[in-house]
Formats: C-alpha cells, structure tokens, sequence
C-alpha cells in the first residue's frame, strides 16, 4: 500500500469546514459549477477567480505525466498524491476523480476512501467501469457492492465524506439510457451522495437522469455535443457541472497552436493571448491558502 507524505494533511477542523461547504454547495437552489485543475498552478488560478469547489481530473493528471487517459495507467498514489498538492494550494473544498476505486474488491475501494480523507479530500466518485476495452462497464451487482463500500468507509470518517458514483454507460461508447438510470437508482440505493453519468448526449437525457432519482446529479460539460448554460442544466434538475478534462485539453490545444504558429509560420503572435506575467503572479499570490506553505 502507498502511503501519503503525512504533511499533505489537513488539520481536521479546516478539513471539516471544507466538508460541510462543499455539502451546502449541492443543496442550492442554484447548480455550481465545480472546475478541475490538474496541479497547484491550475488549483490557485481556479481559486482565485470565485469558485467555490474545486475537483480533480483523471485525464488532467493523465496527461501532465506524459500519458494517454484509460487502461488504468495511473495508480491510485498518482492520482492521490495529485490530490494532496492540490488540497494544499486552494483553500476550497476538493473532490477527486478516484477512477473506479483502485482495486478488485470491495475492501480495496474503502481504502480507497479512507486515504482519500488522509489526504484531505473532501469528497471523491467511483465510477463502474473497469478500464478494459473489451469488457468496459462491471456487473451491476458488483458495481453496486464497490459503491456500498465506499459508502460505509465515508460514513466511518468523522467528517461527511461526499460519495459520487458514476455509471459510465455513455462514456464508455453504451448509450443505454434506461440502463444508467437503473444503475444510478441502485447506486442511490447504496447510499452515494451524487450520481454522475459522465456523457450524457442532450437535453432529454438530463433530465430524464435528474428525474428519475432523488440525489443531486453531477452533468459534465465542455463538449461541444452537449451545448447548455448553467442556467439551462439548472432548469433540467441538475445541481452540480463540471468539466473534467476539458480545461487541461484546451490548455493542451493553446499549446499545440502556439507551437505550429513557431514552426510553420515563424512569428509568436501567441504572446498576445497569454496572460501577462505580473497578473499570473498576482493570482498564485492571492489565492496561496498560507504564507509559509513548502
């Protein structure tokens, strides 16, 4: 088992208030959207520009190692240790992609949860998928009992440890929706605090999944596909939006044309879009949790 660097803890008071915010967040009669940075530097700029909940990103983290996203590529250290720098530099609540748990059991995924408290997460999904091209999605009575365990490690912390299950139907290349409702109800049913199905093609089919259960529901955005406001997800029932990977990739994709406008075309017309450097060091100055942080 890989253990955290114990100084990327909490002090439990602080990790308690971020806990109970981050619970507020979800019973609002307005959704929030809950941004995901990929390191310290991305953290402190979310944070400095009024957010009020930050969430961590598989694929961000992914591609900052150098590494395509899927087929369990990064571990459950990785994504953690991820998350405990990013605790660090914000003084928000933080979430985080926890993958599908870390482990073939049950009793792997309560781990799971419980380092994910150690590193001073305050909430965390699983999701059903199993990383396997050929056998994309688990059993629903096996994705069920991950769920449940991963309830029951959370209702055993001394904070409220918010549990989001995700069914990854549509994500995984299923468009099944009567199946993701039917996986999202059981989920329910386990205990899970928010349900996310990560996918969702239109309208209709948020709110069908916002209809059919009574917990809050996680949409994400930032397809092009799926062209609606947080004003309109809020109409269709949902109470949380975040975009997942899609900060990291259009961070990606500012890089990629500025270096073909270097190769192709010799000029660096970039520069004018980039953000000048005194305003970049205000926004790490200003949204830096403690003067004295390592």
């Amino acid at each position: 088992m890989n253990q955290l660097d114990p100084v990327n803890q909490l002090d439990p008071a602080d990790q308690l208030a971020r806990a109970l915010a981050f619970r507020r967040l979800h019973e609002e009669p307005r959704p929030f959207v809950v941004p995901n940075p990929w390191d310290a530097g991305t953290a402190r700029l979310l944070s400095g520009l009024g957010f009020a909940a930050l969430a961590t990103t598989g694929a961000g983290l992914a591609y900052g190692l150098g590494l395509p996203d899927g087929g369990n590529r990064i571990t459950r250290h990785d994504v953690l240790a991820n998350a405990a720098v990013i605790v660090r530099a914000t003084h928000l609540p933080v979430s985080a992609d926890l993958e599908s748990g870390f482990g073939e059991t049950p009793d792997e995924v309560a781990e799971t949860i419980r380092l994910a408290a150690a590193a001073g997460l305050v909430g965390g999904s699983i999701e059903d998928s199993t990383g396997r091209a050929e056998d994309p999605v688990r059993p629903l009575d096996e994705a069920v009992a991950r769920v449940a365990a991963a309830v029951a490690a959370a209702r055993a912390l001394d904070f409220p440890f918010t549990v989001t299950a995700r069914a990854e139907n549509f994500f995984q290349g299923r468009p099944d929706l009567p199946d993701t409702i039917r996986r999202l109800r059981a989920y329910e049913a386990a205990g899970a605090d928010v349900l996310y199905a990560p996918g969702l093609p239109d309208a209709e089919s948020v709110r069908a999944v916002c209809a059919a259960v009574d917990r809050p529901v996680n949409v994400l955005m930032g397809s092009p596909a799926l062209a609606l406001s947080v004003a309109d997800l809020g109409e269709l029932g949902v109470r949380r939006i975040s975009v997942g990977s899609a900060l990291s990739r259009a961070a990606l994709g500012a890089v990629v044309r500025a270096a073909e406008e270097i190769r192709t075309q010799g000029t660096f017309g970039f520069g004018a879009e980039a953000l000048p450097y005194p305003e970049v060091n205000a926004l790490m100055t200003a949204a830096a949790p403690t003067a004295t942080e390592d």
